[in-house]
């Protein structure tokens, strides 16, 4: 009789989309150097994509570490992530079907794949919760979000109740002067303006879905944060109310790579990283270059890139852009030559970059960002300040924290001019204000590797996690 793998195993579900899938690959690389057996579901157009963009080769041959496909139910030349509700609807109607079927098949694998031990998955994917009783394996919802996106989530039926927020189709809060609206009531949240909420908040689609997910944490054995208390304490305070089986276990971002050197090779981007222009920072003064990215989403008009790029050419100070060929709507990004010309001396374009690398090189003193939750993390992470300029979901909130709560970055304003570009990136690299920006975020990078540590924060809930998981605590 063949012997039967006693591992833990852990299915692994992210949200289709590049941030979600980063998170959940750094939570994956974690558990596998903890002995875990990883099975990785994507859907088949991310798992194309993955490897077209050679981020999964080295991980092609290894037996404890497989990567499994779902459709999403969309066409090929669906625009997925720029037709987010779409997207969210059509992988919560097809996805538990094809779930129950890759339950089946991983079932009758061969002996050397261990029965699935728990399912891990994203926080806006609770479809697996069914799946989890019948198995009688705990469920974690892992939300990659940060602590106050989520917080705004999974209070949002209180400020449709108030009437913060839209509960129907129609844009009047964004035209009627109640964007400046000042909220008070969520709890462990600061006062905030209608419109540092999370965009998913104005339109009744993606309010009814968010809404929905963020209520099914209650019904999840364990939640998951990318986050260390001692960054979100009061918001904390107030979701452990509800959600006791909450921990933070962040940044995964510095737990993913230690302990175990065979992960390091593992990525997530759907972009191939074009390394190059680390050798470029090598030649570059110390803190002088603003680094400048806005994720794998975010889209902009033809004038906010060309305001952008003057108001960068305006501040004399070397750059290292990310430009996606998809960034601009609808068509391809496209620089004037006049602007390249004068810039070709202290700038370097990209299509994508190895962004941990770039943070942490000596020549970056400042990213002008979208503040998506992973880039925002890897900036205090590296110790680097914050232009901050966001575009859709939990941006605004976290765009709120980073200027006015935790004061370690600027805020763009709604409508990006070049002066105010110019003004900004000056302010940051060689002001004042920017100064004391870098040393409170220094202050956070030292306790995020604190919280990391042995006898951290997150060390201390991570340990808590594993343990509850592998010796089955959690009463399914």
């Amino acid at each position: 009789m063949a012997l039967v793998n006693t591992r833990p195993h852990a299915l692994m579900l992210p949200f289709p989309s590049q941030g979600h899938i980063q998170a959940m690959m750094q939570l994956s690389k974690l558990l596998y150097a903890r002995g875990f057996y990883i099975t990785f579901v994507n859907t088949e157009y991310i798992q194309e994509r993955l490897e077209a963009s050679g981020s999964v080769d080295s991980v092609k041959s290894w037996p404890d570490f497989r990567f499994e496909t779902l459709p999403d139910g969309l066409p090929p030349e669906h625009g997925r992530t720029s037709k987010l509700a779409e997207l969210c609807r059509s992988f919560a109607d097809n996805g538990p079907l094809h779930f129950e079927k890759l339950i089946d098949k991983l079932k009758h694998s061969q002996p050397d794949v261990p029965p699935i031990t728990c399912i891990i998955s994203d926080g806006v994917v609770s479809f697996p919760q069914k799946t989890a009783r019948k198995l009688a394996v705990p469920r974690v919802s892992f939300w990659t979000h940060s602590a106050c996106g989520f917080c705004a989530y999974f209070f949002a039926p209180l400020l449709v109740g108030k009437g913060l927020i839209p509960g129907k189709d129609d844009d009047r809060c964004l035209t009627n002067g109640c964007m400046e609206q000042i909220i008070t009531c969520i709890p462990g949240m600061p006062p905030l303006r209608v419109k540092d909420l999370p965009t998913s908040l104005r339109h009744k689609d993606m309010l009814e879905i968010v809404t929905s997910e963020a209520q099914a944490a209650l019904e999840a054995d364990l939640v998951l944060l990318n986050t260390f208390d001692e960054l979100d304490r009061p918001i904390l305070d107030a979701l452990l109310k509800r959600l006791p089986a909450l921990y933070t276990i962040g940044p995964l971002v510095l737990q993913a790579e230690s302990g175990n050197d065979r992960v390091s090779g593992i990525s997530a981007s759907l972009w191939t990283e074009e390394t190059g222009c680390v050798e470029w920072l090598d030649c570059q003064k110390p803190y002088s270059v603003i680094y400048v990215c806005f994720g794998s989403v975010a889209v902009m008009s033809d004038q906010e890139l060309l305001e952008l790029a003057w108001g960068l050419e305006a501040s004399k100070q070397p750059f290292l852009w990310v430009i996606r060929p998809d960034l601009i709507h609808g068509d391809s990004a496209v620089l004037p030559s006049e602007f390249l010309e004068k810039v070709k001396d202290r700038s370097f374009l990209v299509k994508w970059a190895p962004q941990m690398k770039v943070l942490t090189h000596r020549s970056v003193g400042g990213f002008l960002t979208h503040s998506g939750w992973n880039s925002t993390l890897e900036s205090i992470c590296a110790g680097v300040p914050m232009i901050s300029w966001p575009f859709l979901a939990e941006q605004p909130t976290n765009r709120r924290f980073v200027s006015g709560v935790w004061n370690i970055g600027m805020a763009m304003n709604e409508v990006v001019r070049r002066e105010d570009v110019e003004d900004m990136v000056r302010r940051l690299m060689s002001g004042e204000e920017g100064r004391r920006m870098r040393k409170r975020i220094g202050e956070l990078r030292d306790e995020s590797m604190r919280a990391v540590g042995k006898g951290g924060s997150s060390y201390n809930n991570t340990e808590k996690f594993l343990k509850e998981i592998q010796m089955g605590l959690i009463d399914s």
